[in-house]
């Protein structure tokens, strides 16, 4: 497959053991300047933080929801695996890992924990073109599934493994970001990798597919907030994690209360993005991914940001026997569930009152969101 990098199965852990330096990452990464006692720093696992699955963030910002705090949104080098190698190295705060790159970073001795569950339903898919989704996954044995990043691995093989695929069986290849659904469109490999809110914004793009849902077939975890253990174990940064993560928390709960004033926040935080997709396509993009955050609420005691220890458990127990994850860690020592009560509490009504005040253009007011609700 030209332009194309077949990545093998061991290959895979020397490709994520590569440092990220600080020149990879920019400014951000250069050195550390002397910064206001409270700020937060983000990185984004896409290489970009043009799109809508951070929608949580740009409401926090607009609405204030951070108070006091200095945040920062940051786009890391495309490598799957930099989210967790920049935490580590101080040049970023806080990471969104998937659990695959979550399991590396600890594998590779990284003294990192998970603070904030994102998604409690499995925000991962595989897409097929039309016509050609497999009646089972097992039917992925043989075939060769297109990621964007090699990296991206680390997600596909748990999933499959606790599905019952033989993954000795399924070849990967790395088409690259962001070109990897195009590289399936054309009829390069079998399957690619996929995620809610992509769906969306693929189909917005010409790029329509089938799909196997994850939420439908997996109960792994998705992506989560990872800091440093050094900082979780500060009792003096406590408070101010608790403060951000409530930040992000109200955004979740303004999303989930008026899907086209978060969609509109984005857009007018990036308008380019508005070229890429219509208004329609945008919300449907947001309401997949708001699904995905508020993923077996009920199971995770309606608290956004709490890790299921269960599923946890389940996709540590499956790297190690793929031989993903190595290393002798506990569950209760690297996902912590200590900082969730604390960003729960806020006030919903009034974040219900902020979203049913805030003022749609015309065309977000134009978009039907039953109708969407039908479509997911």
């Amino acid at each position: 497959m030209s332009g194309q990098m077949m990545i093998g199965r061991r290959q895979l852990l020397t490709l994520t053991a590569a440092g990220v330096t600080a020149a990879a990452f920019g400014g951000l990464a250069g050195s550390r300047q002397a910064m206001a006692a409270e700020v937060v720093r983000w990185v984004s696992p896409r290489g970009t933080v043009e799109v809508l699955d951070d929608y949580p963030y740009w409401v926090a910002k607009r609405m204030g929801y951070f108070g006091d705090i200095e945040t920062t949104l940051e786009p890391g080098p495309s490598d799957a695996t930099a989210t967790v190698k920049l935490v580590d190295q101080n040049q970023a705060d806080v990471g969104y890992p998937s659990p695959g790159v979550f399991s590396l970073g600890l594998a590779q001795g990284m003294p990192i924990v998970s603070v904030f569950h994102m998604g409690g339903g499995d925000v991962f898919d595989f897409a097929f073109r039309k016509g050609e989704k497999p009646a089972s996954l097992k039917d992925l044995e043989g075939k060769t599934i297109v990621l964007g990043s090699a990296g991206w691995q680390s997600i596909a093989d748990p999933m499959l493994k606790a599905a019952g695929v033989d993954i000795t069986k399924v070849k990967y290849v790395d088409a690259g970001w962001p070109t990897w659904g195009t590289a399936l469109m054309s009829g390069q490999g079998d399957a690619a990798l996929a995620w809610e809110g992509l769906r969306a914004q693929w189909k917005g793009q010409g790029l329509d597919f089938d799909y196997w849902l994850g939420r439908d077939f997996s109960k792994l975890p998705a992506n989560s907030f990872v800091i440093r253990k050094a900082d979780f174990d500060d009792p003096a940064k406590k408070d101010l994690y608790e403060r951000y993560l409530r930040g992000w928390a109200m955004g979740l709960e303004f999303g989930r209360d008026n899907p086209r004033a978060a969609t509109q926040i984005v857009m007018e935080q990036f308008p380019a993005l508005s070229s890429q997709m219509t208004p329609d396509v945008a919300v449907e993009s947001q309401m997949q991914l708001a699904n995905v955050f508020a993923g077996r609420l009920d199971e995770r005691q309606q608290k956004w940001g709490y890790h299921l220890p269960e599923s946890w458990q389940l996709f540590f127990d499956t790297g190690r026997e793929i031989g993903q994850i190595q290393g002798d860690f506990k569950l209760e020592d690297v996902v912590k569930n200590d900082y969730v009560d604390a960003a729960n509490n806020f006030d919903k009504a009034k974040v219900k009152a902020d979203a049913d005040a805030f003022k749609l253009s015309d065309a977000y007011a134009a978009v039907n969101v039953d109708e969407i609700a039908k479509r997911l």
